[in-house]
């Protein structure tokens, strides 16, 4: 049945992301791309699939529904991650809890013995071999399902192998915990024990704490390296542990195994060269920062013959770096490296903060632009064959294409919904500063029609751009809002994501103060554009560091907003991830004036605007705890204000069951306190 409204579809879909083509493993000799994606845009159980690059035609290579239904498995959500070998041959899976293996080219998957729970299962290089996470300890089968044992496991609770917490800043595999040699004889695995990390603080809403995360101003997990042959000992990695105490990247290539470590600070961040049998380092290059070193995604990287790819910072530009030499120019940011084929290097970069185009550099060939047309553009290459993806405002999830060896593109399929709802925004370039924002109308209004009430829909935090040549979910919803009879302003101000490493660090030790005034001077310049634009009438709303925004807009300028809708937002800085935060402020310790000033709670009797709080009680990336803290800190300043608390709720509930009424409440609160008339909207 097809859905009716926006809010419908958002949960049928899972905010748009079923039945899009994603994943792309490209085999060494460019001859197959291996991809994720659902048979519909409504189906959550996502299947893996093969493109032949010759012929063009796609192969299904695991249905999770069929493999479950012949164990009378209840139905899971499908294939979240997959593994696969040097060659593509041999491909592993996890599925229901239970390891999966499929030669890709021939046969059906076979469910090997494994201990269960398995998450995160890789082939070693060569095929012989698959690792896989579970209870805390490494574990590693024969390919064919037999031998399974652990090569390194936890000796005491609160200890983890294959588990590294901080990786996923610059790895392409989420926060993966061990890599294989090339040779597929040794593994190097990160051991994380957890166990002087403090709880979360509770309360009798939240509950138990359910995350391990350290909070600012606390104890990181102790993170150490081990280098483990197949037939032998492990081999504890040596560096100097005191001052680097953050793992922020490792890995092994055909050079060796290698790690990326950074200060607690976050100014300084090494990468060390391990030696493969007795885990000594030597550090091959070194960065250095007087606000923190960008971790970059990809980055650092070797290629084939040895050269060494990192980024460096200059004259307001982020380079990419060929043993150290810049082979980008300025002006255009390097956002992410995908990866390396011989010498060539593919990567992503930005000379237009709303778009991102797919490049690539190799010693003979230059800099190339891979890449054409508005867009957020990614991809993958190897063996002379590259997968180009492109998310532009046709659709949400974008489209892909397999071009091999200058031949023609092949289209890869998706299947994702179209939105029930048009887009009907105004990008623009507000103010001095040249603010990149989006003004989104009503279908209905024209201009002249009258005056809008405003509502800012901005997120403003470092780790999110809004304003881009995509047309996601958060660009949709904004549009649903501007359908409940708002003007939908959002803003990317200083330190979001895009525009240089400068722009970046105007946030240092002030989180909120660039952000809120950049906010307010884009809402002034689009009301002197826009004369419909009432600013008699404002409202924010924002989720995660955008709900910290909000909440702030109402406390700290009730002369500019007059209503708020602030979900999921920190409101003392204390109470935050130590690795993210402390990049910004520092240590709580060294600069507490820092924390205040960011602390909401200490504005709590400044609050004089309506207020709706909203919280998930399970969130497990800001702790519940502060929005029950300053819902308090407003009650006993005798501040009238709403709290929404969503129990069995995780950091983003749009997308859940409860996506509908969620949306309703927040529009009935905007509407009753602009004095919206409630006739002529959209569902």
């Amino acid at each position: 049945m097809a859905p009716t409204s926006l809010p419908e579809q958002l949960v049928r879909t899972c905010r748009f992301t079923r039945g899009v083509p994603e994943r792309f493993t490209v085999s060494s000799d460019g001859g197959t791309v291996l991809f994720l994606r659902g048979r519909t845009g409504d189906d959550p159980a996502t299947c893996l699939w093969a493109l032949d690059v010759g012929s063009g035609r796609e192969r299904l290579l695991a249905d999770p529904v069929r493999l479950l239904a012949k164990r009378r498995t209840p139905r899971t959500a499908g294939i979240e991650a997959y593994g696969a070998d040097a060659a593509t041959g041999v491909v592993a899976f996890a599925l229901a809890g239970a390891l999966w293996k499929l030669d890709s080219g021939k046969g059906e998957p076979r469910r090997l013995p494994a201990v269960g729970p398995v998450s995160d299962p890789w082939p070693d290089p060569t095929g012989r071999h698959i690792a896989y996470v579970s209870h805390g300890a490494l574990r590693v089968t024969v390919a064919d399902g037999s031998g399974d044992r652990a090569v390194v496991e936890p000796g005491a609770p609160g200890v983890e192998f294959g588990t590294a917490v901080h990786t996923g800043a610059t790895s392409l595999d989420g926060t993966r915990g061990y890599w294989w040699s090339p040779d597929g004889g040794q593994l190097l695995s990160a051991q994380t024990d957890f166990t002087k990390v403090l709880p979360w603080p509770a309360t009798d809403q939240t509950g138990p704490p359910a995350s391990r995360t350290a909070l600012a101003g606390t104890p990181n997990p102790d993170v150490t390296l081990w280098l483990t042959a197949l037939d032998g000992p492990s081999v504890p990695v040596s560096w100097d542990r005191a001052a680097f105490e953050y793992v922020v990247g490792a890995g092994w290539d055909a050079h060796g195994p290698w790690a990326l470590v950074q200060t607690r600070d976050q100014r300084t961040v090494r990468f060390l060269g391990i030696g493969p049998t007795d885990g000594r380092t030597a550090v091959l290059d070194e960065q250095r920062d007087a606000c923190w070193v960008q971790l970059v995604p990809g980055l650092p990287a070797r290629t084939d013959s040895g050269a060494l790819l990192a980024h460096r910072d200059l004259r307001g530009t982020r380079h990419l770096t060929r043993d150290g030499t810049p082979v980008t120019p300025r002006g255009l940011q390097l956002r992410a490296v995908l990866g390396t084929d011989g010498d060539e290097v593919l990567f992503t970069a930005s000379d237009d903060p709303t778009e991102t185009h797919l490049w690539s550099h190799g010693p003979e060939s230059g800099l190339r632009k891979l890449s054409s047309g508005p867009g957020v553009h990614s991809g993958a290459s190897r063996g002379g064959t590259l997968v180009r993806g492109t998310r532009d405002a046709e659709r949400p999830g974008g489209r892909a294409e397999v071009v091999h060896a200058g031949g023609p593109a092949v289209a890869v399929l998706s299947y994702a919904e179209r939105p029930v709802l048009g887009l009907h925004a105004h990008s623009v370039v507000l103010g001095p500063r040249a603010l990149r924002a989006r003004l989104h109308f009503p279908s209905w209004h024209r201009r002249g029609d009258g005056p809008l009430p405003v509502l800012v829909d901005s997120y403003g935090g470092a780790g999110l751009q809004r304003v881009t040549t995509e047309t996601d979910w958060r660009v949709l919803l904004s549009q649903w809002f501007a359908e409940q009879k708002f003007a939908v302003l959002t803003t990317d101000g200083r330190g979001t994501p895009g525009r240089g490493p400068d722009w970046e660090r105007e946030v240092h030790g002030d989180l909120f103060g660039p952000v809120l005034d950049d906010q307010v001077a884009a809402l002034h310049e689009a009301a002197r554009q826009y004369p419909d634009l009432d600013l008699g009438r404002v409202a924010v709303r924002g989720w995660s560091f955008g709900g910290a925004l909000a909440a702030l807009a109402v406390l700290r300028r009730p002369d500019v907003f007059h209503a708020a809708v602030a979900g999921a937002g920190v409101a003392d800085q204390r109470l935050y991830a130590a690795h993210w935060r402390e990049r910004f402020l520092g240590h709580p310790d060294a600069f507490p004036d820092r924390y205040d000033a960011c602390n909401l709670l200490l504005d709590a009797s400044r609050l004089a605007r309506p207020l709706l709080l909203i919280h998930g009680l399970t969130d497990t990336n800001v702790p519940p705890v502060n929005t029950l803290r300053l819902s308090e800190a407003l009650r006993s300043a005798g501040r009238p204000h709403e709290l929404l608390l969503l129990p069995g709720t995780g950091h983003q509930p749009i997308g859940s069951t409860l996506t509908g009424n969620l949306l309703d409440r927040q529009v009935r609160f905007l509407r009753r306190h602009l004095d919206v008339e409630t006739t002529r909207t959209r569902p």
